[in-house]
Order: structure tokens, then C-alpha cells, then sequence
């Protein structure tokens, strides 16, 4: 890892590569807006992992801490949050960037049909995406990875507060939470299921 830290001279290109993924997934919602089909998704969220954030998670994981492990190995210094609606609009949304000829999926995980034993649910993907920039790997020129999370409203608020009390210290009642929030997430995972019955019922003579 050199003083310009572990993204090297490819972290001037990150948050333009994020821009650029998040301006072709408003395209495709704009696409479906105008075939009159409902909008793929509520809003996005983008991020750059922290630098601090990549050394970690790469000492963690045993890689050397490299431009390279930061950009090929882990994949998700750039992320992307997909936050939709209904739990079909997750699986239309996976289905067009199936069919993107600016992408191509290399790794996904299905949290939402097998949830996580805490409960949380949320549809990852690795997309591998072909930019104009240098890139670490010069036999893959100008590629870079981008992890891709979509979820529903209501997984991303159990998200959200899931995160907050992974990261607080010093929690009374941990345990109790920990089981609260697992109801929770079965409860709110029933009432995605039953809005999008809902949906399904308004739309069936459309």
C-alpha cells in the first residue's frame, strides 16, 4: 500500500464509475416509465468504501493490502443500494441488468428467498462493468466491480436499524433485541409479501 492509500491511482475514478452505474440504473427505470410499466424502484444510495473500511476488511480476509485486493478481490468498493417498492420490483430490476450490455453479473445472493439467520433479506449482485479508465488488472482493461444491493423499503428501514445496533457499544438487553428484531423481520417480510398480493389484485384486469 503506498501514501496514496489502498485504491492507489484508481480512487480518483471510483465515485465517477458509482455516477455513471447510477445514471444507467436511472435509465432503465426511465425505459420502464415509458413502456407505462410502474418504476423499478423508490431511490439509490452510492458509496465508496472507506479506505479505512478496505484495509480492514483486506487484513481480515488475509489479502496484502494492495490496489489490487481492493479492486479484484473484494468488489465492493463501489456499492450501490437499490431501494424498491415491492419484492417484484427487486426481481424486474435483476432481470433487466441480466439483459444490460453495459454490465454483466459474476456473483449474486439471493437474501430474500433464504434470509440471513438474523432475519435480514436483501438481494446482492457483483456487477462487472466496462468503463473508459484505467484498471488494475491490464488484462482487463478498463473493468471495474460493483456491488449491487436491492431491497424493498421496508428491508432497508430493518437494515438501518440493524446497522445501528451492530455499531453501538454497550447495549442492555442485546439478547432481547437480537430476538425482537428477528420478529420484526418476519413480520415485516410477511407484509411485503402481502402488499405485493395486493399490487398483484389491483393490476389483475389491467
Amino acid at each position: 500500500m503506498t501514501f496514496m492509500g489502498i485504491y492507489g491511482e484508481y480512487g480518483s475514478y471510483l465515485s465517477r464509475i458509482k455516477d455513471d452505474v447510477m445514471n444507467k440504473l436511472s435509465v432503465l427505470n426511465q425505459r420502464e416509465l415509458d413502456n407505462n410499466q410502474t418504476k423499478l424502484y423508490e431511490h439509490l444510495i452510492g458509496r465508496i468504501k472507506a479506505e479505512d473500511s478496505m484495509v480492514e476488511k483486506c487484513s481480515r480476509k488475509g489479502y496484502e493490502l494492495s490496489s489490487r485486493s481492493a479492486l479484484y478481490e473484494c468488489k465492493d468498493a463501489i456499492g450501490i443500494r437499490v431501494v424498491c417498492n415491492f419484492i417484484d420490483d427487486v426481481y424486474r430490476s435483476i432481470e433487466l441488468l441480466r439483459a444490460a450490455d453495459w454490465c454483466e453479473i459474476v456473483k449474486e445472493k439471493d437474501y430474500i428467498t433464504r434470509s440471513k439467520p438474523n432475519g435480514y433479506r436483501s438481494y446482492h449482485l457483483i456487477l462487472k462493468v466496462a468503463t473508459p479508465y484505467p484498471s488494475v488488472d491490464l488484462n482487463d482493461a478498463g473493468c471495474y466491480f460493483v456491488e449491487v444491493q436491492l431491497r424493498t423499503i421496508a428491508m432497508d428501514s430493518w437494515a438501518s436499524l440493524e446497522h445501528e445496533m451492530k455499531y453501538k457499544h454497550n447495549i442492555r438487553n442485546s439478547k432481547q433485541i437480537v430476538k425482537e428484531l428477528k420478529r420484526c423481520a418476519d413480520q415485516l417480510a410477511s407484509c411485503d409479501v402481502q402488499m405485493q398480493t395486493i399490487r398483484q389484485l389491483i393490476h389483475e384486469n389491467d
